[in-house]
């Protein structure tokens, strides 16, 4: 589900950028930036489900800890992205997307 982003980057430097894909959807990002980084960026708020209750999930720390921001990355589950740095062609799957 792709929501209005409420992250903004100031300045945003948007010469070098890379491509990836999320659930069949092209997002770009600057280089440099993690995959959850770069889904919020694009105002991908959501991207996986709660097991029991099925609420929405998504990065909420940004460094590895919570593990809110579990997805798949190039056919392996449960990568948190927010420790992986966006790169072009990468393949990213949500717990949502069947």
């Amino acid at each position: 589900m792709k929501n209005d982003s409420r992250f903004r980057q100031l300045e945003a430097e948007e010469r070098d950028t890379v491509e990836f894909e999320f659930d069949g959807q092209r997002v770009r990002a600057p280089r440099g930036i993690s995959v959850a980084a770069a889904l919020l960026r694009a105002g991908y708020a959501q991207c996986r489900s709660a097991p029991v209750s099925g609420a929405p999930r998504g990065p909420y720390c940004l460094m590895g800890v919570c593990f809110e921001c579990v997805v798949e990355i190039e056919g392996l589950g449960t990568r948190q992205a927010c420790l992986i740095e966006a790169s072009d062609g990468l393949r990213v799957r949500s717990s949502l997307s069947g």
